[in-house]
């Protein structure tokens, strides 16, 4: 089997490192070019791995098999719908468009195409969330927090579709079904959009799950605590660790942090991008289905406009309470 053809579509702060991965894949893949509409920056990320410049991705898609997309989400779906037209297997950023409507479109015609369309919810591939899936966990509560410094880059979406729906992804997983019930109140601070958004899912079983999501903040946090019937989890996703925490078995009595074990998740740290991309590329190479299909991110996608829904409809209230 020979290298994969590959290429990137969209170089900016995201892309730059799809295409660094690809590039050093070299017994695998060949990285045929990189595009992107700025030619400057199109030309400086090919000149550092190796590879030509294309202005216009539609050429670049002429002689690729495989493709990451990471462009502004607003162009998710036209770039998307072109790659798939094409046939060109896709990595498509996160998330997978800006409507349901347009992911639909897309996974029709992926389907229709027989072509692999993966979705960059990152964090499945996180080696700290690796080791919590093991754990076969049933959650009765989860807190999650994903704050962060304000960035210029992301104005053009609002905080829920740029870092919540991250979490709500892995919400998804941890419990295998879609919540009964959504409530989330946000505010813009620096840009048109929410920049900080609080939402809380409730599911069928009686889990709540709380999120708290923020591009205003000074300091970046991303941890998740998931709270079951028998331990406590506490993981950091930037540190890529998570401590358990539960009682000894037969201790009764006496002092109770004596009774409280504490024990790290065995964790390897490895980059959550570059394993992504490695499922990616087996995914195409077998035709089995991807990690983070389409109708995966499409649930997210769901839930992520409820809570941005919600949270300008309750914003919207406040304001006319004035």
């Amino acid at each position: 089997m020979g290298k994969l053809r590959a290429g990137v579509i969209g170089v900016g702060n995201l892309g730059q490192h799809h295409a660094r991965i690809y590039a050093g894949l070299k017994n695998d893949v060949e990285l045929v070019g990189v595009a992107d509409a700025d030619e400057a920056r199109a030309r400086e990320i090919a000149k550092k791995n190796g590879t030509e410049a294309f202005i216009d991705y539609r050429i670049l898609l002429e002689r690729i098999e495989a493709v990451s997309v990471a462009v502004p989400t607003r162009l998710h779906h036209a770039v998307g719908r072109a790659c798939l037209e094409r046939g060109v297997h896709m990595l498509m950023e996160k998330p997978i468009t800006s409507t349901l409507a347009e992911a639909d479109e897309l996974l029709a015609l992926a389907k229709e195409k027989k072509v692999i369309l993966q979705v960059g919810h990152i964090e499945r591939f996180n080696p700290v969330m690796r080791a919590i899936l093991k754990m076969n966990l049933r959650p009765l509560f989860i807190e999650v927090q994903r704050l962060g410094p304000f960035s210029p880059r992301t104005a053009d979406v609002g905080v829920v579709f740029d870092l919540m729906i991250h979490d709500i992804d892995i919400v998804l997983l941890l419990k295998g079904e879609m919540p009964v019930r959504i409530e989330a109140v946000g505010s813009p601070v620096f840009t048109e959009n929410e920049d900080m958004a609080h939402a809380r899912l409730e599911f069928a079983d009686g889990c709540l799950v709380n999120l708290a999501a923020s591009r205003i903040t000074r300091g970046k946090t991303r941890k998740i605590f998931i709270y079951c019937a028998d331990r406590y989890i506490a993981a950091d996703y930037m540190r890529q660790n998570a401590v358990v925490f539960r009682l000894k078995e037969g201790r009764k009595g006496g002092d109770m942090m004596e009774r409280i074990s504490t024990a790290r998740a065995s964790t390897k740290k490895e980059e959550p991008l570059k394993l992504e991309i490695l499922s990616f590329i087996q995914s195409v190479r077998s035709g089995s289905e991807p990690e983070v299909s389409g109708e995966k991110a499409r649930a997210a996608l769901a839930i992520a406009t409820k809570v941005a829904e919600d949270v300008r409809a309750r914003l919207e209230r406040f304001r006319a309470a004035r």
